[in-house]
């Protein structure tokens, strides 16, 4: 039964790749179609979500993964902390208020956030890159044990973006698009956790 909650959450960390390659083959569709790439990110996070769920419930009835399985376990861990964070965050942002998504000039709020996998423009830039680098040093910290380490990662990254945050509504993009990557990578740690415990 170990071998079948590794299984599920290996194929919860792969499932970022079948929109990555959707989305590889014609660029210009999100900001063209931003629906569609709301369903698309949707349906990709609620897979996830599934799929994790359900390896952390097989996972409680099971025992724990050693050798190769505690190794497999910990990359699918990392894999879906950092691949499918951005489609969350882009949900929640979604749910907000924030379309990442939207075409330029279609309104007057800042197209980006922290954590945004989206566009790159406005007030906070290098989004994508700061999302990825922030789940995987969430996720790395609590996998080695070490869950001080998030609030080092939070003060560095608030500190950081402290000056940009006084564009408008910059800040509630901030904390949302935080929350949410925080929160996801954390909770493929916890997944992670109960598979190899």
């Amino acid at each position: 039964m170990t071998a079948a909650a590794i299984a599920v959450f290996v194929a919860a960390a792969l499932i970022p790749i079948v929109p990555a390659v959707l989305r590889g083959h014609d660029v210009g569709s999100v900001a063209r179609r931003p629906r569609a790439a709301m369903l698309l990110d949707g349906v990709t996070a609620g897979a996830m979500i599934a799929l994790a769920g359900t390896a952390a419930i097989i996972a409680t009835t099971t025992g724990p993964a050693r050798g190769a399985g505690l190794v497999i376990a910990t990359c699918a861990a990392m894999a879906a902390a950092v691949g499918g964070g951005g489609f969350v965050v882009r949900v929640v942002l979604w749910t907000g208020g924030v379309s990442p998504h939207r075409k330029s000039g279609e309104n007057t709020d800042p197209p980006t956030h922290p954590d945004d996998d989206g566009s790159e423009s406005g007030p906070l830039r290098g989004g994508r890159v700061i999302g990825y680098l922030e789940r995987a040093t969430v996720a790395a910290t609590l996998l080695a044990g070490w869950p001080e380490g998030l609030a080092v990662i939070l003060a560095v990254k608030s500190l950081a973006r402290f000056p940009e945050l006084r564009a408008p509504h910059a800040s509630e993009q901030f904390i949302m698009g935080t929350f949410a990557s925080v929160l996801w990578a954390a909770s493929m740690s916890g997944v992670c956790y109960l598979v190899v415990h």
